[in-house]
């Protein structure tokens, strides 16, 4: 039988719009059933924290429980390849650090593309790092430090995390910009004991490892990355003062599998941002020494593009390889 050539178009028309109809269905039904938030770190460290308060409220907010899983390994990389390799429905999701945008230049042999398989959902978190010294240290300031470098190249000893570490692409950003030359100490485990003795001199952290040692003395600390002072540390003056246009950021998000319906992306970015607007949720992250970072979700994906093209003109010009 033929069809009316108008009869057609109704029915062809109809057909097109059902797969829209049936995503935005979705988005309103999602979640159905419990959510993961994949973690490329251990239990009890800052990405795993900020990730576990988000999951907390969002599983109040959602009414479904949002889980925690911990996947470290491989500098964050086993967790992100997980996420990459889940169905894209919104029921896996990735608990996204500056590791990430590092990762994707320092290893040359990822089996994914950061920002072209991972689909940004949310910001949640971003705090400053903090330049400290070791008491014993005879710098007392920030300009003394530098130059006290200056004058003695090669012979200040910084330590991080391990090779292309947060602590350590930042240090070598600072050497570039400063003018300065230092000599980096990497850690499989944590350097803290070792800069508290006096082991090494310096090194960036994060204010949640060692704001507690900052505030009774036992670290010294002469400035901060980002552009404005940390309310957390407001007499510590911002790296960029002294070092014209240095700047850098510790930051979490929250992304997906590409393909993860927009729909869903958007509910859920609604629901993290309505979270970091809570003002018991910014005293929390204010306790990290941070502070929310709520963006739609094209700007967490152009802030992400930002991140990676940066980092990846500190590894090239330090000539960092991973550990």
């Amino acid at each position: 039988m033929k069809l009316p050539r108008r009869k057609f178009l109704h029915l062809a028309a109809g057909a097109a719009a059902l797969p829209a109809v049936s995503r935005r269905a979705w988005a309103q039904t999602y979640p159905s059933h419990s959510v993961r938030i994949v973690v490329g770190y251990p239990a009890g460290i800052a990405p795993d924290v900020t990730a576990r308060l988000i999951a907390q409220s969002l599983s109040e907010r959602l009414g479904q429980q949002v889980i925690v899983d911990n996947r470290p390994g491989a500098g964050s990389n086993i967790a992100a390849e997980a996420v990459v390799r889940a169905a894209p429905d919104g029921y896996t999701l990735l608990a996204m650090t500056v590791t990430n945008t590092i990762n994707s230049t320092l290893y040359d042999n990822l089996s994914f593309n950061f920002i072209s398989d991972i689909a940004p959902v949310a910001g949640t978190y971003r705090s400053p790092m903090i330049l400290q010294v070791n008491p014993a240290f005879p710098a007392k300031t920030l300009p003394e430090f530098i130059a006290y470098a200056k004058a003695n190249p090669g012979k200040i000893n910084y330590a991080s995390d391990g090779n292309g570490s947060s602590p350590h692409v930042v240090c070598e950003l600072f050497k570039v910009t400063a003018g300065v030359d230092l000599v980096h100490v990497p850690y499989r485990g944590s350097y803290l004991p070792d800069l508290l003795s006096g082991q090494v001199q310096a090194a960036f952290s994060s204010p949640a490892t060692t704001i507690a040692y900052i505030r009774v003395g036992q670290l010294r600390a002469l400035g901060v990355t980002t552009m404005t002072r940390s309310k957390v540390l407001p007499d510590i003056p911002t790296v960029a003062e002294f070092v014209p246009g240095f700047e850098a950021y510790l930051w979490h998000g929250i992304g997906a599998p590409k393909n993860t319906p927009a729909e869903i992306i958007a509910k859920l970015n609604n629901e993290i941002n309505a979270i970091l607007a809570d003002p018991n949720m910014k005293a929390r992250l204010a306790d990290l020494g941070g502070e929310p970072m709520s963006m739609a979700p094209a700007e967490v994906g152009k802030f992400i593009a930002e991140e990676t093209q940066k980092w990846a003109k500190v590894i090239k010009l330090a000539g960092i390889k991973p550990g």
